[in-house]
Order: C-alpha cells, then sequence, then structure tokens
C-alpha cells in the first residue's frame, strides 16, 4: 500500500516529466513540415504572398512550409480549417483583408471567430486600394469623378471582384463617405472586372493597386486617388483620397499570418520574429513592389486590434447596406 507522501511524490514528478516534455516540444519547434493554409487558388496575391514567406520561414526554420490552397465560400473553408487545428504551430492561416469580412456577411454560418479564434501574429504586406476609371469615364482627378457621379446619381457604375469581397466594403464605404450612389457590378473575381473596366463595360472600380498595377501603367486604366495615408511609392503622382477632399477614407488591403487560438506563446514569438526578418528583407521589398504591395510588419496586439477595427467597421457597412450572404 502507498503512503499518502509518497504518491503525491509520483504524481510530482510525472507532472515535471509532462512539463518537460512539452518543453522540449517546444523547444524542438519545428520538429515536422507546416502547413500554411490559403483561402484563395494558386497563383493570386494572397497565394503569392504566402509562397514567398512560406520559402523564407522554411530556410529559417529547417523545415518545409507547405503551402495549402483551400479556396471556397469567401476564404471561410480555409479559415474553418485552421481555426479548428491543434494548436501546436504545424497549421497556419494566410489571412487577408476578406478574414475580417466574414462575421458581417455570414454570422449565420460559421463555426468560428473571425478574432478569438486565432492568435494573431503579423501582418506581412500591404496594397492600398485605388480608384480606377476606365475609357467610359474620361474624367482625370478625383473632384471630376466626384462631379460625375453626382450628376447621374445610381447611374455610374463600379465593378468588384464578388458581393461581400474587400472591393465591395471599400466603394461602398466610400459612398458613404463622399454622400454618392453607384451601382454595384459584381463579378467572380477581379481578372474579368478588370477586363471589362478596360473595354468600357463599367465605369470605375475601388481595386487592390497589385490587381490593376500593370493596366495603369501602360495607361489603360487611369488612377484617380489611393486609400492610404500617404501615396504609395509606386504610384507618386497619383494622390491620397484625404488629399483629394474626401476626408476619412482609407481602404488598405492586408496579407497576414495567424495561427490557432492557444498556439503556446514561445512558438508565436518564434513565428513573429521570422514575420519581422521576412518583411524586413530586400528581396521581399522587390517581391512585394512587383506585385503593388510594401511590406508591413504590424504583430500581436496591434495586429489584433486592426483585426478587431476592421470587423466592428465591416459590420457597420453590412448592416446599413442590409447585406447578408448566409
Amino acid at each position: 500500500m502507498h503512503s499518502p507522501v509518497r504518491s503525491a511524490a509520483v504524481l510530482a514528478l510525472l507532472g515535471l516529466a509532462a512539463l518537460a516534455h512539452l518543453a522540449h516540444a517546444q523547444d524542438a519547434y519545428p520538429a515536422k513540415p507546416i502547413r500554411l493554409v490559403v483561402g484563395f487558388p494558386a497563383g493570386g496575391p494572397t497565394d503569392v504572398v504566402a509562397r514567398a514567406f512560406g520559402d523564407f520561414a522554411a530556410r529559417s526554420l529547417g523545415q518545409p512550409v507547405v503551402v495549402d490552397n483551400k479556396p471556397g465560400a469567401n476564404t471561410i473553408l480555409a479559415a474553418e480549417a485552421v481555426a479548428s487545428a491543434p494548436p501546436d504551430g504545424y497549421t497556419l492561416l494566410l489571412g487577408a483583408l476578406n478574414h475580417t469580412m466574414i462575421p458581417a456577411l455570414y454570422s449565420n454560418r460559421v463555426k468560428f471567430d473571425a478574432l478569438r479564434s486565432f492568435a494573431p501574429v503579423c501582418s506581412l504586406a500591404v496594397s492600398p486600394t485605388v480608384l480606377v476609371v476606365g475609357p467610359s469615364m474620361p474624367v482625370r482627378t478625383l473632384p471630376e469623378f466626384l462631379a460625375a457621379v453626382r450628376a447621374k446619381p445610381g447611374e455610374r457604375t463600379y465593378a468588384t471582384p464578388g458581393s461581400g469581397s474587400g472591393g465591395h466594403f471599400a466603394s461602398e464605404q466610400f459612398n458613404r463617405l463622399a454622400g454618392t450612389r453607384m451601382n454595384h457590378i459584381p463579378y467572380k473575381g477581379a481578372a474579368q472586372a478588370v477586363t471589362d473596366l478596360m473595354g468600357g463595360q463599367v465605369d470605375s472600380s475601388f481595386a487592390t493597386l497589385g490587381s490593376v498595377l500593370p493596366q495603369v501603367q501602360s495607361g489603360k486604366l487611369r488612377a484617380l486617388a489611393v486609400a492610404s495615408p500617404q501615396r504609395s511609392p509606386l504610384l507618386p503622382d497619383v494622390p491620397t483620397f484625404e488629399e483629394s477632399g474626401v476626408k476619412g477614407y482609407a481602404a488598405d488591403a492586408w496579407y497576414g499570418l495567424l495561427a490557432p487560438a492557444g498556439t503556446p506563446p514561445d512558438i508565436v514569438a518564434r513565428l513573429t520574429r521570422i514575420s519581422g526578418e521576412f518583411s524586413r528583407a530586400p528581396a521581399t521589398a522587390e517581391k512585394l513592389r512587383g506585385l503593388g504591395m510594401q511590406a508591413q510588419n504590424t504583430c500581436g496586439g496591434a495586429f489584433a486590434a486592426q483585426l478587431d477595427g476592421e470587423i466592428k467597421a465591416a459590420t457597420k457597412t453590412a448592416r446599413e447596406l442590409d447585406l447578408k450572404l448566409d
């Protein structure tokens, strides 16, 4: 018969052994390949950022980082896969602006909380929204654009990659701030929207810079304003919305790293350090520049606060528009 003292001692030793094993497992992180889930098909901006970060992280961590494309349901499938994964650092999400639209659009459908089900690590890159027009709208400044839109309320059109997309929200936030009314033309992806914009089938688009940069540089589309606090170094002659008279309008599209909630702090810290190294690397800046993006490194609590603010803003906009996609 074991004495209570001996039994307590054995339990204490077992507890210490378990803690030591857990600590060793975390110290050894990563001991196997890491899965980086992306909610978009291969070849798009989010996928390109994911692969660039994955290659960089693999060299730093000494383990492969495998990009797993899980498109569908406006990125819900990808987010769901990561939210339900073990919080051990081996399943991560390369999220984008769409992530903060999910609660506003699909509150009755999703099985996770877009903020609390995740441990926000860092944003890695950012692409400003830019207002572009095609040949059907011969204006060259934002004030001229506003005059043309106000002259025909509800008749001028704007293209987006789809209902509930970041472009849709950015456009309607602009309408609310500027007091304008335009007709929404949703497409199934950015490529066809840009094609029809160049062809004159639609008048304008509030697009991420990366999706229209080649067309702007070639003169096929005209950029009127960028929705960021400062001018983009990629389009230094294009003013901000603030400079052009629309105050308080900002619509940067971010790309960032998230882990499942409950991921050990030391693993999050290591991923944070690697994210910072990636964002500061000259090769990263060069790669992102070609995509119409800039490196960004907002981490931890600051990144979480950014996501929280975007979720609240999207929820407010969706409520005002009575927009639900459940």
